[in-house]
């Protein structure tokens, strides 16, 4: 129960990884708030309605979360939207579509971590985790894609790189504030009704534990950034791939 008690928000709990993380959460005794476009609010059930794209949406959630449960201990920035042309060759982005993506993701999540913060100050404590990945450490393998001329969104790597690095920055101007900023990096999920055959046996050849990842191995992970057993653990980046990173 290293979780017991903490009121711990995750950004897009609806999705794959972050039911997972939501399950963990509770599991381990934390009150695991939904924080996600596709719910309708109710705080008792610990779900909440908010955009992520959006400032006043997120605002209102930091807000209404704080007042109903008094604190919160944790935020994890899971939520991962998109425009519609994602998954375009690098020569085929528009600089619109660059735009929105960075915007949606990466600048959302410096928001929702800047709005928590200001809570997790006033409290002087608290934990943020942001979801990165392995393409936001090292290069992208493009022989992955080849037999079925897919590619990897340019824009994933600039976004997870940066917000890798915000991290670090965010970990070391609040430490004086007993507040713990931390990446959980994943390699890549099992996922194969929006992966190719190809694409995923590719991936197991060459990962040296020879399978893709599973949401349930990432969110123990995210749970262990969150308590207090990494109570003396800030601005790092556990990269949870399976050993993808050290070949």
């Amino acid at each position: 129960m290293i979780l017991k008690d903490k009121v711990i928000i995750v950004t897009g709990g609806s999705g794959l990884i972050g039911k997972a993380i939501l399950e963990d959460i509770c599991k381990k005794g934390g009150l695991a708030i939904n924080a996600d476009i596709n719910v309708q609010s109710d705080l008792e059930k610990k779900v909440i309605n908010v955009d992520i794209t959006n400032q006043e949406s997120i605002v209102d959630a930091i807000n209404q979360i704080n007042k109903y449960f008094g604190k919160i201990d944790g935020l994890v920035n899971n939520a991962y939207p998109r425009t519609k042309d994602w998954g375009a060759k690098f020569e085929d982005i528009s600089f619109t579509s660059w735009q929105e993506n960075v915007d949606i993701q990466m600048n959302s999540t410096f928001y929702f971590c800047q709005q928590a913060l200001a809570v997790m100050t006033n409290q002087s404590f608290g934990s943020i985790v942001n979801i990165g990945s392995i393409y936001g450490v090292v290069g992208n393998d493009f022989t992955l894609y080849e037999d079925y001329g897919g590619t990897s969104p340019a824009a994933y790597a600039a976004i997870k790189g940066g917000i890798i690095n915000l991290t670090r920055y965010l970990a070391s101007y609040y430490g004086p504030h007993n507040i713990r900023i931390n990446c959980v990096s994943p390699g890549g999920i099992l996922d194969e009704k929006n992966q190719h055959p190809s694409f995923i046996s590719k991936y197991n050849r060459k990962v040296p534990m020879r399978r893709m990842g599973s949401p349930d191995d990432i969110a123990p992970a995210v749970s262990f950034m969150l308590s207090d057993e990494a109570k003396y653990i800030t601005g790092q980046n556990l990269i949870v791939d399976g050993g993808w990173t050290t070949i």
